[in-house]
This record gives structure tokens, sequence and C-alpha cells, in this order.
């Protein structure tokens, strides 16, 4: 039979073939080709399920990912839609970060913190800007 089967390509991918059947379902790949009942691939495809792993390890959504694949006027390149969306991205990623340091150094204040009450700490945080 030619095409790779469902578990040849996932091999291939690193991901399991449940993960191809929801990319299926979702719209991410195209419904293969089928012989004799059977999922039949085009090897192809693996750059694109690369694609979406990458952009799943960079913070994309499904629904962003789809954005990236499909979304955009005919003509649009892929890099540019990967361009416009990747910064956009990076700017949410930036404000996170900020969040997440914010996070951490209250966490690390409250760690060296010798108060007896969440109240004394909150004075001090107020009146000294640290406890």
């Amino acid at each position: 039979m030619a095409g790779l089967s469902i578990g040849q390509l996932a091999a291939k991918a690193e991901i399991n073939a449940s993960t191809l059947r929801y990319y299926e379902s979702i719209g991410l790949l195209p419904p293969p080709e089928r012989k004799n009942g059977q999922r039949r691939y085009d090897e192809g495809l693996l750059d694109r399920i690369n694609f979406i792993k990458v952009a799943q390890q960079t913070g994309f959504s499904i629904q962003e990912i789809a954005i990236l694949l499909e979304g955009f006027e005919p003509g649009d390149s892929l890099s540019d839609r990967w361009e416009q969306m990747a910064r956009q991205k990076r700017s949410e990623l930036e404000e996170r970060k900020r969040q997440l340091n914010s996070m951490i150094q209250i966490l690390d204040s409250g760690l060296s913190c010798k108060c007896l009450t969440w109240s004394e700490c909150k004075d001090k945080i107020e009146n000294e800007g640290s406890c």
C-alpha cells in the first residue's frame, strides 16, 4: 500500500496516533486518503506536524495554530503569518514573564519572612517595602 499508516506517521513524527486523529478532527491535518478502510498518509505531512509541534512549544494555542496554517488571506506566506503572530505571542509571553517574576519575588519574600501573622507581614511590606 502506498503512503504511511497512522502508526508509521506517528512514529516518524514522534507523537501518538491519537494526536494525529485529534489534529484531523480539528482540521489541523487534512483528512487522509483511505485504502481498504485504512488511513494512508503522505510523508510530506511531517513538515506540517513539526510546525504544529514548534508552535505549541512556543505557546500558541490550537486555535492560533489553525490561524497560522489556514486563517490568512490567500497569497500570504507562512513566514509572514508566523512573523506577525510570533511578535504578538512574544509580547504576551514577556507580560507573563513579568507576572511570574513578580509572583516568584513575593514567594521569596514570604520564604524569608519571620513575621508571626499576615497582618504583621503586610504592615512591614507597606511601610518598609519588604518583609
